[in-house]
């Protein structure tokens, strides 16, 4: 199991290809990271789910490449 207070702000996400997608903003409850809307290129916040979070370093990697990264939902 991943230890989620490992994830902080600020800290980049990286996709499975390693790939920066955005920052971490905060965690959305207990199962979603959110992404800072500057990081994002719509100027929006999107939310990425925990299912997606491979390891947590200095940086959040993601076992999801890119091109499905796309598909985020954005938050309001």
């Amino acid at each position: 199991m991943m230890d989620v207070a490992k994830i902080k702000e600020h800290m980049d996400v990286l996709d499975s290809a390693g790939k920066k997608i955005g920052q971490v903003d905060h965690m959305e409850g207990s199962d979603k990271i959110k992404l800072t809307k500057t990081s994002s290129p719509d100027g929006k916040h999107h939310l990425v789910p925990l299912s997606w979070v491979d390891h947590v370093d200095s940086r959040v990697h993601l076992n999801k490449p890119v091109n499905d990264i796309s598909a985020l939902q954005k938050a309001s």
